[in-house]
């Protein structure tokens, strides 16, 4: 078999086509920085907020899509690569139409970010606090079935009721990649959620 980079990241592939699922979290710490890197110098104007969506939204489907990864064909970080430019083009896309850029809303340059944080939180606290009252066991049954790149921050966010700040700090991860993390675990929450309602 080919190489797909170094040893260890060939092992951590094998064990994540394999359904380990630390393995991918591993891959995530080992190619997080890369893939930034990698969508800042192919669309430059995104904000770090979007790049960090972008990054997640593509570690989510290499993570469902492993099992189609060739090691023989490509390296790791090329196929990831790959990915995350078609993400970046389908989030770019829908974007362009649900969100025009005459309705961005800029804060002034003076403004105190740690109070835009409290804000943030606040309202997010709120929102936590109805998925969290509405059923606890099915929230966490929810959160049980995500991906492992989201199920801790999941928890600790809507479970816990933990703050942005408390979860960085707790695992050691950026603001931005705690609150694109929560923001996607939500949403594949509200996924399975419908998903159920359907089903009756």
């Amino acid at each position: 078999m080919e190489k797909t980079g170094s040893k260890h990241t060939d092992d951590l592939v094998a064990q994540a086509i394999a359904g380990n699922g630390t393995a991918f979290t591993a891959l995530w710490d080992e190619n997080i920085d890369l893939l930034r890197v990698y969508i800042r110098g192919r669309f430059k104007n995104l904000d770090d907020f979007t790049v960090d969506d972008i990054c997640c939204r593509s570690f989510e489907k290499a993570f469902r899509q492993i099992g189609s990864f060739a090691p023989e064909r490509s390296r790791f970080i090329t196929w990831l690569r790959t990915i995350a430019h078609n993400t970046a083009m389908d989030v770019l896309e829908l974007e362009g139409r649900l969100h025009p850029r005459n309705q961005t809303v800029y804060l002034d340059d003076t403004a105190d970010l740690s109070v835009t944080d409290s804000l943030q939180d606040q309202v997010d606290t709120a929102l936590d606090s109805i998925i969290k009252e509405e059923n606890i066991e099915t929230t966490t049954k929810y959160i049980s079935s995500l991906p492992e790149l989201y199920r801790e921050i999941a928890y600790k966010r809507l479970i816990d009721g933990m703050q942005y700040k408390e979860i960085a700090l707790d695992l050691d991860l950026e603001l931005n990649t705690v609150r694109t993390r929560i923001r996607r675990a939500k949403q594949m929450i509200d996924n399975m959620s419908k998903e159920e309602e359907n089903e009756l």
